[in-house]
């Protein structure tokens, strides 16, 4: 049985979780709701204080599964799985501190307090939760779990201190997200693309940072256009410069052209939440009749429900205007007809800034073969290498900065068949 001391704590965590307003959302987590019966149980066993074969088989099951769900968990570790849990939680007292507005002394206190029964429930023991089976040879049954001492209070301090850069909830564990049924949804494994993969267009990609960097540290920053033909990087530069700044406080939505009617909900989510968001629309164009042309210009306008100093909008196209224009588009009956044909071509001049991503001369295309080549370790003679990377071109349709990751991507492929 346990001893008065472990009896007491066994109480005062089941009370403090059955009392839990503040960071109620923790108990819905698999291992923290297992490990919250198996301590009810416990504390029953103490109450009764008396040997009760049904009662102990229902805790020595109720253990057991507790330590199966941790072993399931990725953590492993208790101690470092509430510390998770809590700190990824997003609740009225997080929401607020985020904001920057004013918290009620009750709403900081309470969660002060439900922070100390958490914090005793993140550092039980083995022998605490086995000190209610009462016959040794029972225990010895039982598996065993490793944990290690933590300060939640402290951790959770400073994550409310760093909020502008770690956030809560989903979007502390995560950079990379998407839209779906209305709903942001995290991409748990987002393309990695890095920085110092890509290769030319300096100015374009230090043009994006500097524009990046000034939302990040809360100043005007543009929406972004990135024009030019496929397979010079556009997409590629923007998912490196959100991995790159990711631990600053930057997270990137991808959002589909279908769902720019959504953005000013979306906005509203985002508006009240301290990080800084790159919403990216990629390959965007548009047909004359196209009904999401008339959302992405009420978006770009700024509209009073799509405003938000947090968030900036970038998009790539192939198309210098956006929208797919035909001929026959200039031999419409409408009275004011280059006016029409104005607003239509006008959409891209609503970005504040407009990067263009030229495809790149035999040079360019060639330097940016020599230098993927040289990071691959691919040893070749400069002359023969040229050649490979002109014929791949050549087949390929042209060159192109994706060509070239593509030919030099086929150079290891075939350094590994040898």
């Amino acid at each position: 049985m346990p001893t008065e001391e472990t009896a007491l704590g066994l109480r005062r965590v089941d009370l403090g979780l059955l009392s839990l307003a503040v960071f109620r959302g923790v108990l819905d987590d698999p291992v923290v709701s297992a490990l919250a019966r198996c301590v009810r149980l416990g504390e029953k066993i103490v109450e009764y204080d008396e040997d009760n074969p049904r009662l102990g088989r229902k805790y020595a099951e109720a253990y057991a599964r507790f330590v199966s769900s941790l072993i399931e968990a990725e953590d492993g570790c208790l101690s470092a799985h509430v510390r998770n849990v809590v700190l990824d939680d997003e609740n009225a007292y997080l929401r607020q501190l985020g904001a920057g507005g004013a918290v009620p002394a009750e709403l900081a206190a309470a969660a002060a307090r439900e922070l100390e029964t958490l914090d005793m429930l993140a550092n039980l023991t083995a022998d605490e939760l086995l000190a209610p089976v009462s016959e040794d040879d029972e225990r010895e049954l039982l598996p065993r779990f490793t944990n290690e001492p933590v300060d939640l209070p402290a951790a959770y301090a400073d994550r409310v201190q760093n909020i502008g850069r770690t956030g809560w909830g989903m979007y502390a564990r995560y950079h990379v997200f998407r839209v779906e049924r209305d709903q942001i949804v995290p991409v748990r494994y987002p393309d990695p693309q890095r920085l110092e993969d890509l290769v030319d267009y300096e100015r374009q990609r230090q043009v994006i940072l500097d524009n990046t960097r000034a939302l990040l540290r809360g100043l005007p920053a543009a929406n972004i256009l990135l024009t030019g033909d496929a397979g010079t990087g556009k997409s590629s530069t923007v998912k490196a410069v959100a991995n790159a700044l990711a631990p600053e406080g930057l997270r990137i939505l991808e959002v589909r052209k279908e769902q720019l009617r959504d953005i000013p909900a979306i906005l509203d989510q985002l508006t009240r939440n301290p990080l800084k968001f790159v919403i990216f629309i990629d390959d965007l164009s548009f047909s004359t009749d196209d009904d999401n042309f008339a959302a992405l210009k009420a978006i770009l306008e700024g509209s009073v429900s799509a405003k938000s100093d947090n968030v900036v909008i970038y998009a790539t196209s192939n198309r210098r205007h956006l929208v797919r224009e035909r001929f026959s588009d200039r031999d419409g009956d409408e009275v004011h007809e280059r006016d029409t044909i104005q607003e239509v071509v006008s959409l891209s001049d609503r970005f504040g800034i407009h990067l263009t991503f030229y495809k790149p001369d035999k040079r360019v295309y060639l330097d940016i073969v020599h230098k993927l080549a040289a990071d691959a370790g691919i040893q070749m003679d400069n002359a023969e290498l040229d050649l490979a990377a002109e014929r791949f071109a050549t087949r390929r349709g042209g060159r192109s900065a994706r060509g070239a990751r593509q030919f030099v991507d086929s150079l290891v492929a075939s350094a590994k068949e040898r």
